[in-house]
């Protein structure tokens, strides 16, 4: 589902991703639509833009967040503000995209969101990376958090940095799905973070900042 006030946009969206064989996108005009939108039509994925007018889509979000078996929501925006970058996390955000997404790599974002994966796109990732601080004090070094992670939990940490689903992680590590799901708790656990997309962003940013050891990841690849 795409929720966009825009209508240009929001049909130029639907078009490209209906083009698609395996897509399905109903639409919604605005945040006061979505809730019962969801409810309707029940779609595995949201793309939400942040910017509506009336209800703005970071109380849609929580709305949609709010149903029971509630889908992956990624925002769609031209830019991110840091405020938003943090309440979206807070509210459950599976990933960030912007609005100049390549076709394709729209596609992809739906399906690695429908398959339980997140999603973060080369440029919104430097955006969340550099705008989210995350939880716990940062002051310019390594954090200590870090160094409570095995060499199994950190590569785990990495491959959660390329948005892969637990069932991916597995194949990449000859692991199970629920071997792999049990590292993902603990990592959230130890590093205090609530969901994936913040494990993503965490990974992100300890790559940039140069604060991962060095993993044995590469062998596997």
């Amino acid at each position: 589902m795409i929720v966009d006030d825009e209508i240009l946009l929001r049909s130029c969206m639907q078009r490209i991703l209906e083009s698609e064989a395996d897509i399905e996108v109903p639409v919604a005009c605005d945040g006061r639509e979505v809730r019962e939108a969801v409810a309707a039509h029940r779609p595995d994925v949201v793309l939400l833009d942040l910017r509506m007018p009336e209800v703005d889509g970071l109380t849609a979000l929580e709305g949609i967040r709010a149903h029971q078996d509630p889908p992956a929501v990624a925002v769609l925006t031209t830019f991110l503000r840091d405020e938003d970058i943090a309440a979206a996390l807070r509210s459950g955000a599976a990933g960030f995209l912007l609005k100049d997404a390549t076709p394709q790599e729209l596609a992809d974002a739906v399906r690695v969101l429908a398959s339980g994966g997140t999603v973060l796109s080369p440029a919104a990732a430097r955006i969340v990376v550099d705008g989210y601080l995350g939880a716990g004090p940062r002051h310019g070094g390594r954090d200590p958090r870090l160094d409570t992670l095995t060499e199994r939990e950190q590569q785990v940490l990495e491959l959660l940095g390329e948005g892969l689903t637990n069932a991916d992680i597995g194949r990449r590590l000859l692991l199970s799905a629920s071997t792999a799901k049990e590292h993902v708790s603990s990592i959230l656990t130890k590093l205090g973070l609530a969901n994936r997309v913040q494990a993503a962003v965490a990974a992100h940013r300890a790559a940039a900042e140069g604060h991962l050891r060095p993993s044995a990841l590469a062998e596997t690849r």
